[in-house]
């Protein structure tokens, strides 16, 4: 979906948009994440306030720059960028710090949390071979634990009010509920955050919740899955997906997402994928 062609969203749902919002996307600075900040941005009302959490301090601050040159960003969208490595806790709580800091607008009337941020780990290997518990904690402790504890402390620095509505995405995967040979790490991190948010939306039937799998991507992700996957089946299966053209663009997986949350008709902790909606 190019910019240009973002009205036809409004259009196909009568006008609506996000409203005044704080919006929080982690994974912010490339592909799928860059993208929703991007799309987003057009759908809130002035005086909406982004913070976007990335590892990479420059490619956030061109974000930056873009979203300020943009429609939005003269209107008045106020942008954060927060440079953080969300395996870490500090950065972590570096991150809650910030989002606590935009909790003082008591108009806003929008809190829509985007837990994009995510990593493959390593996809030469399988299951047999992963002995390091180091190794297995630091990748679980930045693909599921920081996706909880994140979102609890966002939770916290907006709490239920009347006049709030609070809205909480999970990237997810098909991996969630398809095991793939050699991806045991990744496969892993998405069923357990998939239940994570499952688990939230029954604890908290006010709270939006959503685990939105969006396709195969033609990313970075998709260029390692066809060249160090270790099932010589499943890296087959990727290049031919690329060779034939059947990868999706961010932009096209975005403009579904979008619309599914202004639509506003999902149940609550569902897994939705691109090609259920």
């Amino acid at each position: 979906m190019q910019e240009e062609n973002l009205p036809d969203v409004i259009d196909g749902l009568d006008g609506r948009n996000f409203g005044k919002a704080v919006c929080i996307i982690t994974g912010a600075s490339k592909g799928f994440g860059r993208c929703l900040a991007k799309e987003i941005a057009s759908l809130v009302k002035p005086g909406s306030v982004f913070v976007l959490v990335a590892r990479s301090g420059e490619k956030l601050r061109e974000l930056q720059v873009e979203l300020a040159a943009s429609p939005a960003g003269k209107a008045g969208l106020i942008t954060r960028c927060v440079v953080a490595d969300l395996g870490v806790k500090n950065d972590v709580e570096n991150v809650v710090r910030e989002i606590r800091a935009t909790a003082s607008n008591s108009d806003i009337n929008q809190l829509l949390l985007i837990n994009n941020a995510a990593s493959l780990g390593d996809i030469s290997r399988f299951a047999r071979s992963f002995t390091d518990l180091h190794e297995v904690n630091a990748y679980l402790s930045l693909n599921v634990s920081s996706a909880l504890c994140l979102t609890a402390g966002v939770l916290e620095a907006f709490p239920r009010r009347q006049d709030l509505r609070r809205c909480v995405v999970n990237v997810s995967s098909l991996c969630a509920v398809q095991p793939f040979p050699s991806w045991v790490l990744y496969c892993t991190g998405k069923a357990a955050r998939d239940m994570t948010f499952n688990v939230l939306a029954k604890e908290e039937p006010d709270i939006r919740v959503l685990n939105y799998a969006p396709g195969p991507l033609d990313t970075d992700m998709q260029v390692a899955a066809r060249t160090i996957s270790g099932d010589a089946g499943l890296k087959e299966t990727c290049v031919n997906m690329h060779a034939k053209g059947q990868l999706l663009t961010c932009e096209e997986s975005c403009s579904k997402l979008i619309k599914v949350l202004l639509k506003d008709e999902y149940q609550s902790g569902t897994h939705f994928d691109f090609y259920d909606i």
